[in-house]
């Protein structure tokens, strides 16, 4: 199999345990810290606002081939066995699924983004200010 194959089937297989994961987040079964987790993760990747931008050359694309499959791996193992696998399997008969799109979960997302850019900045500036007068 060629490289790019095989980076095809990795992506594939991420596809689906997003889509488990977000079908194991409405699951009555999985802990609540167990959702909070996976919650995280599918927002993450999904949301169109990453921790490092992905023009950054290399660690723009970086954060993504690292926090996603960590934060995977970590909610699988909290999530129980057999509600992932049911999950999972579920992803798998629903090749139809698309991004789930809420406007409000996307303004608030948006809105935590621009007040910590706004945060940061105010503080990077008023050390850089007070340090010069």
């Amino acid at each position: 199999m060629s490289p790019l194959g095989s980076i095809r089937q990795w992506a594939k297989r991420l596809k689906t345990e997003i889509q488990a994961l977000y079908l194991a987040c409405r699951d009555p079964r999985v802990p609540w810290f167990a959702k909070a987790i996976a919650i995280f993760v599918v927002a993450y990747a999904l949301s169109p606002i990453d921790l490092i931008p992905d023009f950054i050359p290399v660690f723009g694309y970086l954060d993504d081939l690292v926090i996603v499959p960590l934060g995977i791996l970590l909610a699988r193992r909290l999530i129980p066995a057999d509600v992932m696998e049911e999950c999972r399997a579920a992803a798998l008969l629903d090749n139809r699924w698309t991004r789930p799109r809420n406007w409000i979960a996307g303004g608030a997302i948006v809105v935590i983004w621009v007040a910590a850019t706004a945060l940061a900045l105010y503080w990077i500036l008023g050390k850089w200010l007070r340090g010069s007068s």
